[in-house]
């Protein structure tokens, strides 16, 4: 089996068009802008090699464009790259090498050296600093798997040398500079590495966006979506954590759960749409009213729970007094009725051995409070005393 030059691009081009076509059916015009990206990044790509290879001979005004695009498409990979892996380095030279190629291509057309030098030139720069980025150490992000970064840095790699070889050759040694489709080592090496690399970044894009997808399901499952708040079993994950540390370092642990009250008669009397609205005004209040390093919850339907690291015993309280305040200003306002509720907390003690033994006093305190008419803050037994002892009246 014999593959020339200009078969080797032409099977480019028909990848780098399938690319295009291919990653919008199977990823979607999803919300991941990363994916969105991408998908803009492939159909460049593709266009720009089709204004390349398939007129006869290019005239300025299309090589231009052409070499504009393919210089965007690796733009937009950037761009792609870092929202998956967010703190990339070289977004102001990313953003502006596709001016750069078009500007200094098009200025250039009647010099050939200098036109070719310049935009092989630049696309390879570009190329490697596309790579570089990519490898650069990954704190956070959805989609830090080494192995496809690195299965692309070197493709990536490997092309913008050869893009560099030709911009070599035609600023310093015009005369060894082979056409872009003669049977010459050089466009042998380039062709099929150019194949190589469209297939390695549809791999990267389909590896990155499904580590995206992965990620964006586990929060979605740790998440309460009507409130923005952690549910209750990112609130179980995160207690053990915490708990661990308050035993360790011997520091206490305060657990508040809080009720909204007459949420059924909200409901009856002004419509479930009200009673949704009021949910979230608490939880975005809670939000506002916790102390850094404070974990919230919404745990049940109407209740919501807070765990307050390195508190002493005046902290619950306060934070209750901050919440009853901000809801007397915010509820009339924006949902036209007051709103309050109930709340109960407890301290960690030595026998307890989990979130749970700490929730059940926790809400043994709000159904007292609820017995006792609602509408106010209940400690659990003993608590009270040790918060007089604390904060003398």
């Amino acid at each position: 089996m014999h593959f020339d030059v200009p078969t080797l691009f032409s099977l480019m081009l028909i990848q780098s068009l399938a690319l295009a076509l291919l990653l919008p059916l199977l990823l979607g015009w999803c919300d991941s802008v990363a994916a969105r990206r991408a998908q803009l990044s492939a159909a460049a790509q593709a266009a720009g090699w089709a204004l390349l290879l398939l007129p006869p001979e290019g005239t300025r005004p299309t090589a231009t464009i052409a070499l504009g695009l393919l210089s965007g498409s690796i733009t937009l990979l950037w761009l792609a790259a870092d929202r998956w892996l967010p703190g990339r380095l070289g977004r102001i030279f990313q953003l502006g090498m596709p001016v750069l190629v078009v500007v200094g291509y098009g200025v250039g057309w009647d010099n050939y050296a200098l036109r070719l030098a310049w935009s092989n030139g630049c696309i390879g720069l570009q190329m490697l600093a596309l790579g570089a980025s990519l490898m650069q150490p990954v704190k956070r992000g959805p989609a830090g798997s080494l192995r496809w970064r690195l299965l692309f840095t070197v493709s990536l790699g490997v092309l913008a040398l050869l893009n560099l070889a030709r911009a070599y050759l035609a600023g310093f040694d015009t005369a060894n500079l082979p056409r872009f489709d003669s049977p010459h080592p050089l466009n042998m090496a380039f062709a099929v590495m150019a194949n190589i690399c469209v297939l390695t970044a549809a791999i990267a894009i389909l590896v990155a966006w499904r580590g995206e997808s992965e990620a964006e399901l586990r929060r979605l499952t740790q998440i309460d979506a009507a409130t923005g708040l952690a549910n209750r079993r990112a609130f179980q994950q995160r207690s053990v954590d915490m708990i661990s540390m308050a035993r360790r370092y011997r520091e206490p642990l305060m657990l508040l759960v809080m009720d909204l009250d007459g949420c059924k008669s909200i409901n009856a009397t002004h419509g479930e749409a009200k009673g949704d609205q009021a949910i979230a005004l608490f939880g975005r209040c809670l939000d506002e009213q916790k102390r850094l390093g404070d974990v919230i919850a919404r745990i049940d339907g109407q209740r919501f729970a807070v765990l307050m690291a390195r508190s002493d015993l005046v902290g619950p309280p306060a934070l209750d007094r901050r919440m009853r305040e901000a809801l007397l200003e915010l509820a009339p306002r924006e949902l036209g009725f007051a709103l309050n509720y109930s709340a109960g907390w407890a301290k960690l003690r030595n026998g307890d051995r989990n979130i749970e033994d700490l929730l059940h006093r926790a809400e043994a305190a709000l159904y007292a409070a609820k017995r006792q008419g609602r509408a106010r803050l209940c400690a659990e037994p003993g608590l009270e005393a040790e918060l007089s002892v604390a904060v003398p009246a």
